[in-house]
């Protein structure tokens, strides 16, 4: 009898496991449109729309403000149980929760869900900036710091902040002639490099390839650990260049922390669809992605080390004590 009972619970369970469907499925991309989070949200959606993963298409919401804080804390104190809820992380998401700037608000106040792919920082200028190389670059940004402001998507300490203030280590800079502006997205940084208000974008791979293959915009140095493909083939690390400085972007997901198990289990195996899928694959060969792969407990695991990491990191960097 105890094994008939345990087989009726389990059936019961997944079955419970199997029927979970999202209703009116939403995606929050913490940032404005343009950015790494909103083309986390969209690409993945559209991925799983067209595995037929889910039944209804799933709405991408631009949730500004904070560096992600805004909607960190929408989702936390007014979403904390939703079933049919993803929001598009990265490292921008874990530097800003190591540095304690999302309130009281730690890592464990969500549940993370996994990541699908890598993207990787770099350093471009408009196509008709007076540097061609990141020597005659840092060269310039050297001998007069105020000259040159530095734009990135994240706020004052966010993940982009860090990449300057690495990248200005690496040369020489003291951290405090660093000029940086900050926007609530890529999209926004990208446009102001376009307009001139900005000389310098900290951005990463993704956000830039259609600009890079439109001309508009030039790549002096990338943040990878190898030179990626086409259009950046002929882009060196700054590593070549002796310039000691990686960041690797993570693309993923956290979910509301009571999200029901059900509804847990169907977006991770949804995610696991996703990455396996031809279709992920074409979209990460045409955005300049990398292969990246985590999900469940190891992805939490992972989340938890990434976070003191960047706290010991951040601490070294002057941004907090």
């Amino acid at each position: 009898m105890r094994w008939v009972t345990l087989a009726v619970v389990v059936l019961t369970v997944g079955g419970a496991l199997a029927q979970f469907t999202p209703r009116n499925p939403e995606c929050i991309a913490p940032a404005g449109a343009g950015g790494g989070w909103d083309f986390t949200c969209r690409s993945v959606a559209q991925v799983m729309q067209d595995l037929k993963i889910v039944t209804q298409p799933i709405k991408t919401t631009n949730v500004t403000g904070g560096g992600g804080g805004v909607a960190y804390a929408n989702v936390v104190t007014q979403r904390s149980d939703d079933p049919n809820l993803i929001v598009a992380a990265s490292p921008a998401t874990t530097v800003r929760l190591a540095q304690g700037q999302f309130s009281r608000f730690t890592e464990r106040d969500v549940r993370w869900l996994g990541a699908v792919a890598a993207d990787f920082g770099l350093v471009a200028v408009k196509a008709d900036a007076p540097w061609k190389t990141m020597q005659e670059l840092v060269a310039a940004w050297k001998a007069d710091p105020s000259k040159i402001a530095v734009g990135g998507g994240s706020a004052v300490g966010g993940q982009d902040h860090m990449k300057v203030l690495l990248l200005g280590r690496a040369v020489g800079l003291e951290p405090r002639s660093i000029k940086y502006v900050p926007f609530d997205g890529g999209g926004q940084a990208l446009t102001s490099l376009l307009g001139g208000f900005i000389q310098v974008f900290a951005g990463d791979a993704s956000e830039l390839r259609a600009q890079v293959e439109a001309g508009t915009v030039r790549v002096l140095g990338m943040m990878s650990p190898r030179r990626l493909p086409a259009p950046y083939a002929n882009v060196p690390t700054l590593k070549e260049l002796g310039y000691n400085v990686e960041w690797v972007v993570w693309r993923g997901f956290y979910v509301p922390k009571n999200m029901p198990a059900e509804a847990y289990e169907f977006w991770l195996r949804a995610l696991r669809q996703v990455e396996r899928s031809p279709e992920w694959a074409r979209i990460r060969e045409q955005n300049s992605l990398g292969q990246f792969f985590m999900a469940g407990a190891e992805f939490q695991v992972f989340i938890d080390r990434q976070v003191n990491q960047f706290r010991n990191l951040s601490r070294e960097l002057g941004i907090i004590r």
